[in-house]
């Protein structure tokens, strides 16, 4: 692809933490749409292993965890020839920039952060600068690439606005420094709930370990949590209000088979949520196996990991040192 046709593409750029293993959600929601926005977008991918510290880590575990989300990013169809695909602490001037960017954010604006709120109630022994300028650096990595849109969900909102926030202030003083980033509201394949509570998102962190799949499980670990999925007692495969459990399968079921709800109330009439859950489960793991063929591969390949990774750096390193230094010298820094 030359580079005439690229650049006349948006850009988009999307960063996701190595603190688990992806989930079913992650893939649904977000990660099965990102190989196509390599067709529409100019595309950066990272794995935001310096956001992942403002929460204490075990050294080797994440350094695994990053290894693994770099190979799933791969796994779920990103192409490292038509995408940027780093790793955030290769690239130093995503902190350099994310220093520049604390002074042109106001106290009051990182204060009234929900994550901030949230975190610190959650880790109260560990409340820490990096957790409360934490937007600074997102604003960073956002900013660096000159990015047009960044694919959000309703809960990442509020990090872009602050990020605009930040650019339109730095142009104002500076002029024209930055681009000023537009939301791409994600068209979710689906919002997928715990399994054991469906009430609340499926999320990384669930203590109950029934309540998530996880893009590794194995299928028969994947096909026993469905099968012990929360459901209710009316025996009745059809989506209405009351009916978290079997609206969450019934939503999943959607996603991975392309059926329509009133198909899925058809096929199973007068059957019972056994044969549901069971349904559930064979077309989740038919939807992961390719892509957990693809990760074993992958893992099992260390030196091709490690080349994408060191090529990513270098294309993210060579294209935001240019934004970097013109940051740089409007502040007033003298060129080395």
């Amino acid at each position: 692809m030359s580079e005439e046709i690229k650049q006349r593409k948006k850009r988009s750029l999307s960063l996701i933490q190595p603190t688990s293993v992806p989930t079913l959600g992650n893939y649904l929601g977000a990660m099965r749409a990102w190989p196509d926005f390599q067709e529409e977008f100019d595309t950066i991918y990272g794995v935001a292993d310096l956001h992942s510290i403002t929460v204490r880590q075990d050294p080797k575990k994440l350094r695994e965890q990053t290894i693994q989300l770099y190979a799933q990013l791969i796994a779920v169809g990103l192409d490292p020839e038509k995408s940027i695909l780093f790793i955030q602490s290769h690239v130093p001037q995503h902190s350099q920039l994310a220093w520049l960017l604390n002074c042109y954010t106001q106290f009051g604006e990182l204060n009234r952060m929900t994550q901030f709120k949230d975190k610190s109630q959650q880790h109260s022994d560990n409340v820490n600068a990096g957790l409360f300028t934490y937007p600074c650096l997102m604003a960073a990595d956002i900013l660096l690439y000159q990015a047009d849109i960044v694919p959000v969900g309703a809960d990442q909102k509020q990090h872009l606005e602050i990020t605009r926030d930040i650019a339109e202030r730095f142009n104002g003083v500076y002029g024209n420094v930055f681009t000023v980033p537009e939301p791409y509201l994600v068209k979710s394949g689906a919002r997928v709930m715990s399994l054991a509570d469906p009430t609340r998102k499926m999320s990384k962190s669930d203590p109950n370990p029934k309540g998530t799949v996880y893009l590794t499980d194995e299928p028969n670990v994947i096909m026993k949590k469905f099968k012990s999925a929360v459901t209710d007692s009316e025996m009745s495969v059809r989506y209405a209000d009351g009916k978290d459990g079997i609206n969450n399968l019934m939503t999943i079921y959607s996603a991975v088979t392309g059926k329509t709800f009133d198909a899925i109330e058809t096929e199973f009439a007068g059957k019972g949520y056994g044969d549901f859950k069971t349904a559930v489960g064979e077309a989740v793991i038919a939807e992961l196996e390719p892509v957990q063929k693809k990760y074993k591969e992958l893992m099992a390949d260390k030196a091709y990991l490690e080349q994408q990774w060191k090529k990513g750096a270098d294309f993210a390193s060579r294209l935001s040192q240019r934004t970097l230094d013109k940051a740089m010298k409007k502040i007033g820094f003298l060129a080395k």
